[in-house]
């Protein structure tokens, strides 16, 4: 673990001068993706700097016991040094965590769909619940919200909303969200007290780089031109600017 703890580090700094090249920016989609892999990787290297600190401090622990320390003394440093082991051990843990694989999209910003199911305007109001629950979330962890589309029923229930979700981490923390999410409960629209269930549907994809169309000399001429538009050589996932569907589908 010691030599891949190494070559980690070495890439972080690594991308600290690839960053800070005077031409960093002059592709913003590399760039974008050497900061996207630098802040994956500031955790782990955190942690490195906490564990290579901690073995240094146990080697000196080592070297006052090998002086001919007086009792209380050397009491005290085997005691310092019990501790810093324990530390090690939880570093070592947490640090076996870090290096366990990660979805390539966990840092990536969110689009998140929310549209109302089976159950009338009660699945509507649902939504409208499940939307407040997301926006609290986001206010919570600081991400920035922008809505795409606010489909609203007159009772202020949700047919159909999409927003973005921008911030450290969103992917990774919205990502097991998508699915059909369901209430059993009695409605404001009801007047005789049965419980009613409804249903409410939620996607959240990660929002994508946008894609660069290029139209070479012999796809020339405006029915391929147009053809290649709808139909382009390296499709965005999501659509259009920065991803967005015309109907999401969960993950």
């Amino acid at each position: 673990m010691r030599e891949k703890l190494i070559k980690l580090k070495a890439r972080y700094e690594e991308l600290g001068r690839l960053l800070s090249a005077p031409d960093a920016m002059a592709d913003m989609n590399a760039w974008k993706e050497l900061s996207r892999e630098r802040a994956q990787l500031e955790e782990i290297v955190a942690v490195i700097d906490q564990y290579e600190k901690n073995l240094r401090e146990q080697e000196g622990c080592r070297e006052l016991l090998e002086e001919g320390l007086d009792p209380d003394m050397k009491e005290l440093t085997l005691s310092e040094l019990d501790e810093l082991k324990a530390t090690e051990e939880r570093l070592t843990e947490e640090l076996k965590i870090l290096l366990l694989p990660k979805d390539p999209n966990d840092e990536r910003d969110v689009i998140l769909e929310i549209r109302a199911g089976t159950g009338g305007e009660e699945a509507s109001l649902f939504g409208s619940d499940l939307l407040r629950m997301y926006q609290r979330y986001a206010e919570r962890h600081r991400y920035q919200v922008e809505f795409v589309e606010d489909n609203r029923t007159e009772m202020g229930g949700v047919k159909e909303v999409v927003l973005t979700l921008s911030g450290k981490g969103a992917y990774s923390r919205l990502k097991f969200e998508s699915g059909v999410h369901r209430v059993q409960r009695v409605p404001e629209t009801e007047s005789q007290g049965r419980i009613h269930t409804s249903a409410a549907t939620v996607a959240v994809m990660p929002q994508v780089d946008e894609v660069q169309v290029e139209i070479k000399d012999s796809d020339r001429g405006p029915a391929r031109e147009q053809d290649l538009l709808r139909h382009p050589h390296h499709p965005h996932p999501h659509g259009h600017r920065g991803g967005l569907p015309g109907r999401a589908e969960p993950v």
